[in-house]
């Protein structure tokens, strides 16, 4: 059965939980979350009424179906081939087309499943953190909830330090036929691991959907660093719903880098439940053409001495826009709370445009919160230097965009930074956005390790004498 998002009806959802021998929680479930989304406006709160390009989504063209196909696009066999190697997980469409994971992780506990084996396997872990999600909270997690139909499930046991990265490799099929991915990642107490999300799609004269809804919770002093990249083909749309849930002493590091689709929408929750829980994100924006950013990050701190800092950073060219929604909460027991949030555009052309919103919620004393926001032009004086320097005019906004970027990758691995530095290079340059690790991507890398190491030059010096 195939459905379109503008007539998906209770049968499709009621096929899609069939197939996949569902318990009886999750069909109700699934049920109750589909009435909801059809009663909710696609933006809840009025303030964010007139800004939102959600309406840009056409849900006549966005179709779902139960199964899609499993054909990876040409374009990408290089880059699955290196992810393969890896340990992680690789969907196209609705399927889980491979897992890996070596043997010396698997005797740990260590788990990387698609959503369905995780029903079987785990049921306990998997109810309780589907539960967990509130449908009421926003239209697009409440049609998360209901016609998901694909997903992955990633868990680290208690006292595992996981050092090497765990890719997740994700691309729409090349039928038409939108996903609907239920993403859940669970960290126990004491351990630590490092994702890389990276999320393709082919290209396609209609639109296409990667609607993905993720749920990670991060147990006692632990520590999660997650790096997503987004890099869709401009025909298609990327909704994102994030809710991460962090304990007493734990961390999260998210680097967020958005560069494809025609659209994309991300709501990102953090809920600090744990004294001294610590949550950073950082979050950067690259638009060209017509394409539209749509972030709304919230930080709620839960418990005393918590900490929070967000960071977005947009770049956009031609008709592009982007809208940064951010909050801070710092409710009744979270004295002693420190927070930040900033949100930043530069235009590179007259016709870009970039609507900042940041705020405040702060219901107990002795605490420390600030926001920011500012949205300029390029400074005409910078350019006119560096064309005194003999540098174009392209060339100087590059050098402007680098050193707009430079103090938010300084919190970044090498690894990150080199993986930005191309894709904004590529899109740049109007190539075909991916990260594939060949000899230009590793020769960035390099220049990264030395890039912040006071002693690289004497280094240098004995190395070549």
């Amino acid at each position: 059965m195939e459905q379109t998002l503008s007539s998906i009806q209770s049968s499709l959802v009621e096929e899609i939980s069939s197939s996949k021998n569902e318990p009886q929680w999750l069909k109700e479930y699934r049920k109750n979350s589909l009435s909801i989304y059809n009663e909710l406006p696609a933006e809840v709160s009025p303030l964010y009424g007139k800004y939102t390009d959600a309406k840009r989504m056409d849900p006549e063209m966005v179709s779902l179906s139960i199964n899609s196909n499993s054909k990876l696009p040409d374009f990408l066999s290089k880059r699955v081939e290196e992810v393969k190697k890896e340990n992680g997980l690789i969907q196209v469409g609705t399927n889980i087309i491979s897992t890996n994971l070596s043997d010396e992780l698997k005797s740990k506990g260590v788990v990387i499943s698609s959503i369905d084996d995780a029903l079987q396997q785990h049921q306990e872990l998997i109810e309780k953190t589907i539960k967990s999600s509130n449908s009421n909270e926003d239209k697009y997690t409440a049609l998360n909830n209901a016609a998901f139909n694909s997903g992955l499930f990633v868990y680290i046991p208690k006292n595992q330090i996981i050092d090497e990265p765990i890719h997740l490799f994700s691309c729409l099929s090349d039928d038409g036929l939108s996903t609907i991915s239920r993403n859940i990642i669970i960290v126990e107490d004491n351990a630590k691991a490092n994702l890389v999300q990276e999320l393709y799609s082919p290209q396609n004269g209609k639109q296409q959907a990667y609607l993905e809804l993720l749920n990670t919770s991060i147990g006692a002093n632990s520590s999660l660093d997650v790096t997503s990249l987004q890099m869709m083909d401009q025909s298609s749309i990327n909704f994102s719903t994030r809710s991460s849930h962090l304990a007493q002493d734990s961390k999260i590091n998210w680097y967020l880098g958005l560069f494809g689709a025609m659209l994309s929408r991300y709501r990102i929750d953090y809920h600090l439940n744990g004294t001294g829980a610590v949550a950073t994100d950082s979050e950067v924006v690259f638009g060209n053409n017509e394409q539209s950013f749509d972030l709304n990050t919230i930080v709620n701190h839960n418990e005393q001495s918590t900490e929070g800092k967000v960071v977005e950073k947009s770049i956009l060219k031609n008709k592009s826009k982007s809208l940064f929604k951010g909050m801070i909460k710092i409710n009744e027991n979270a004295a002693h709370s420190n927070s930040f949030l900033s949100g930043r555009s530069i235009l590179l052309d007259k016709d870009a445009k970039s609507d900042a919103i940041p705020g405040l919620e702060i219901l107990t004393n002795d605490v420390k919160a600030t926001h920011s926001a500012s949205v300029a032009q390029m400074d005409e004086e910078q350019l006119f230097y560096l064309g005194t320097r003999c540098l174009s005019k392209p060339e100087a906004e590059r050098i402007i965009v680098e050193g707009f970027l430079e103090p938010m990758s300084r919190s970044m691995s090498y690894q990150v930074r080199a993986w930005i530095a191309y894709l904004i290079e590529s899109k740049w340059e109007g190539k075909e956005l991916s990260i594939n690790n060949d000899e230009q991507l590793k020769a960035l890398v390099e220049v990264e390790e030395t890039r912040y190491n006071e002693n690289a030059e004497i280094e240098q010096h004995y190395k070549y004498r």
